[in-house]
This record gives C-alpha cells, sequence and structure tokens, in this order.
C-alpha cells in the first residue's frame, strides 16, 4: 500500500462521513487477523499502518522477563535494554516481524475492510435518515407483490409490506404509487428494517395533516383515532380557536379534503367529531351519526356508560355487527352500554 492508497482512503472517508481514525483501526484489526491466519497465532502481534505512507508494520510483543520460557511471548531483560536501556520487568517491547510478502495480504485485506466499512456507513445513513421519519408518511411505489407481501421502493431502500399492515382487500400493481406510514425503524445486521403500515391509525392522522393547514399550524388537533382498516375510522378533533370548526377544517371545502383522504384509503369511512374534555359530550359525540337522548356515567373509575338513544337509533348508534359502538368505544376510552328509550321505561 502506498501515499495513493491513502489519498483515495482520505477521500472516502471524507464522502461517506466515516472518521479516519475509526477505518484505520478497523484495517489493523482485520490485518492482525490476516497475519496470525497466515504466520500462525502463537505470537502477540500489533500492526501499524503509517496514516501518511500507507506503510504496514508488522510487530511482536514480548513481555520483559528476567528467564524465557517462551520465545515467541517473551524476552529476557538483557535483549530487551540493548534494544532500549529503559526497559524493566514486565514491560513490553514491540518486534517489528514483518514478512517480505506481506504488504500484498495488506493490500487485498484493507480492500475488502474498505468496502464493508463503506457498506456500513451508507446502511447507518440510511437508519438515521428513516429514524427521523418515524411515525411519518412517505410516499413510495409497489415494486413487486408476492406471497401476500408488498414490496415497496422508498428511494434508498425497499421495505415489505405485509398482510397484517395492508387495508384489507386492498390490491397492488408494480409501479402503484402509495402512501405508507413509519411504524418503527430497526437497526440489523443486514441493514434498516423499515416496518410500513397503510392499516395503522398514524396513517389516517398524517394523510389529515397532510390536507388541512390548521392541523399543520396547530390550531386544529387531532386528539384521538379509532380505526377498523378498509371499512371505518373514527376521528376526534379539537380546536384550539374558538372562530375555527375543528371538524370543517378537516371536510374541507365541499368535502375536498376528507375526499383526499378517503380515496388515499380506497373509500374508507371517516366520520370526524368534536372532542370533548367532558365524557357524556365526547361519548354522545363519538356515536355520531346516530342521536342520544342521554349520557350517564356508571362507574367513573373503570370508565362505564349508559347511553340512551331513541328506538329508531338504536340500531343506527350500534351500528353494522356493533361497529359504531365499537369504535366510539375505542375512540373515548369508556365501555358503553347503548339501551333504547323504550328498553329503559320497560
Amino acid at each position: 500500500m502506498n501515499a495513493e492508497f491513502i489519498e483515495a482512503l482520505n477521500s472516502i472517508c471524507e464522502e461517506k462521513g466515516i472518521p479516519k481514525e475509526t477505518m484505520f483501526e478497523a484495517i489493523e484489526a482485520a490485518l492482525v487477523s490476516a497475519y496470525r491466519k497466515n504466520y500462525g497465532t502463537a505470537q502477540n502481534v500489533k500492526i501499524v499502518m503509517d496514516r501518511e505512507t500507507g506503510d504496514v508494520k508488522v510487530y511482536a510483543q514480548k513481555t520483559v522477563v528476567e528467564e524465557v520460557k517462551n520465545d515467541l511471548l517473551e524476552i529476557s531483560l538483557e535483549d530487551a535494554r540493548k534494544i532500549n536501556k529503559k526497559y524493566q520487568i514486565g514491560d513490553i517491547v514491540d518486534i517489528e516481524v514483518t514478512p517480505k510478502n506481506f504488504g500484498r495480504i495488506a493490500a487485498q485485506n484493507a480492500k475488502q475492510v474498505v468496502i464493508q466499512r463503506i457498506r456500513e456507513a451508507e446502511r447507518n445513513v440510511i437508519y438515521e435518515e428513516f429514524l427521523a421519519k418515524e411515525t411519518e408518511v412517505v410516499t413510495g411505489i409497489v415494486t413487486r407483490a408476492a406471497k401476500n407481501n408488498v414490496l415497496i421502493n422508498l428511494g434508498r431502500v425497499e421495505a415489505i409490506l405485509t398482510p397484517s399492515e395492508q387495508i384489507p382487500g386492498e390490491t397492488f400493481s408494480p409501479g402503484d404509487r402509495i402512501k405508507v406510514y413509519i411504524v418503527e425503524v430497526k437497526k440489523t445486521t443486514k441493514g434498516p428494517q423499515i416496518i410500513i403500515s397503510r392499516s395503522h391509525p398514524g396513517l389516517v392522522k398524517r394523510l389529515f395533516e397532510l390536507e388541512s393547514p390548521e392541523i399543520q399550524q396547530g390550531i386544529v388537533e387531532i386528539r384521538s383515532i379509532a380505526r377498523e382498516p378498509g371499512s371505518r375510522t373514527k376521528m376526534a378533533v379539537f380546536s384550539r380557536d374558538p372562530n375555527v370548526d375543528p371538524i370543517g377544517a378537516c371536510v374541507g371545502y365541499k368535502g375536498s379534503r376528507v375526499q383526499a383522504v378517503v380515496n388515499e384509503l380506497k373509500g374508507e369511512k371517516i366520520d370526524i367529531v368534536k372532542w370533548s374534555s367532558k365524557p357524556q359530550e365526547f361519548i354522545m359525540n363519538a356515536l355520531s351519526p346516530a342521536k342520544a337522548i342521554s349520557v350517564e356515567i356508571v362507574d367513573e373509575k373503570e370508565k362505564v356508560a349508559r347511553v340512551i338513544v331513541p328506538d329508531y337509533q338504536l340500531s343506527l348508534a350500534i351500528g353494522k355487527e356493533g361497529q359504531n359502538a365499537r369504535l366510539a368505544a375505542k375512540l373515548t376510552g369508556w365501555k358503553i352500554d347503548i339501551k333504547s328509550e323504550s328498553m329503559v321505561k320497560s
């Protein structure tokens, strides 16, 4: 190895953001392994690469002793003081033992280490980039759909949209552009693993943030979301400004904002209701489109409430297969017992 190698190494380190000393230390560690593989492992060796010239030297490290029992690991005090008069018993002496043809072995191993470190650095850059996007929405392109898994190209990395994270009934074709929610970013030995979802409630939240300036500005807040992907979502919103209608800010002019979200979610129904700090009011709003007569708090500690609705509103309040009541309970965090007016009177 020579000065040209060092110059190239410095350029790579600068371009990839790899600390130079980290790279040199990694090369030296790899060269120790290569030396032991080619010349035996009995010696304690240290390898030093000159940071300016690229020259590589191998040193056998020997302990200074009174009486030598293993000349591969030890050196007598008398011999040590021939090298340097200051040596004492117990000191470590570095004796150069660089083989004549070690330069070729060193060059091969150094190249492998550099390639490996570049890969690690690139993986780390991608990991940090997507870690910063955790809980955000990104746009990807479908590259392949196989065995229910969908491969999504996110630019510098590919991610798998697993069946559990897909919207039920949704189909994909190569080339489709879709929005996905980044649930989690994991660091693995094979590089960053990006966990993405289209069924996560966070996707709905982020899509509305993209559509509503009032949400982006923090005037309107999304307080909670209950979702059954592909079917229906309930979302509770709150306005910090009494002059701004939180529902209107999400629905948009002629329903343009909510429709954009519905289109992205392939027709999923979305109920937007007002959040309230008063449980009775929030529960009543959450059961929309059904109209309740009253809400009674049965057990505040256990969060149990009883809702009375007109007879003709009972099926609407409960919903198909109990969906409306189920989503309302999830949205509010309360167990909701729905009764019709006639049930209560009887």
